[in-house]
């Protein structure tokens, strides 16, 4: 398996991973699955703002995960949101952490500063225990603010800073993604 940045080729087998997840599972709170035109918008987007979209293959897309901004406002432009979604077919096999540790990489290199996780479903122990065993800590928990087959869905807050987190202003030079 290789982690390596997602191209134009990837997004039929990106589509189709993240679609898996939006019809069966409770990490995401979308319903519909986008197509793959929306897909491919969404990776445009993310690469568009000189951020990391990746994905994990080993001849298939076994996995991808990327960086958007954690909000459009200025303030935020040190922070980031992380992503890591993976095929059904590939969960259990280190996957999910070999695409989080290669994006916190790039995020650090990028001189950003912060990665917070929204995780969609308190009981997601999977997304929980991959994000603390990379060094994020829980900030906090929303209870009930969805709605997805048949039940209330919390979101749990995780954040990990990178590089010298708050310890020091940013630099002038990168870790900017207004």
């Amino acid at each position: 398996m290789r982690v390596r940045d997602a191209t134009a080729v990837d997004v039929d087998e990106v589509a189709a991973i993240y679609a898996h997840h939006v019809l069966h599972g409770l990490g995401t709170f979308e319903e519909r699955p986008p197509d793959v035109a929306q897909m491919a918008a969404r990776m445009q987007a993310v690469s568009a703002r000189g951020l990391p979209w990746l994905v994990a293959d080993d001849g298939q897309v076994l996995g991808y995960a990327y960086a958007s901004p954690y909000n459009l406002r200025d303030a935020y432009r040190h922070t980031v949101e992380d992503s890591v979604y993976v095929a059904p077919g590939a969960l259990g096999r280190g996957v999910g952490r070999a695409l989080l540790a290669g994006l916190l990489e790039r995020c650090e290199a990028l001189g950003l500063r912060q990665v917070i996780a929204v995780i969609g479903d308190s009981a997601n122990d999977a997304s929980i225990g991959l994000h603390m065993s990379m060094g994020f800590e829980t900030r906090g928990v929303a209870s009930a603010v969805g709605f997805k087959h048949g039940r209330w869905l919390d979101i749990v807050w995780m954040q990990r800073a990178l590089g010298p987190g708050a310890s020091a202003p940013p630099g002038a030079v990168g870790g900017d993604i207004g």
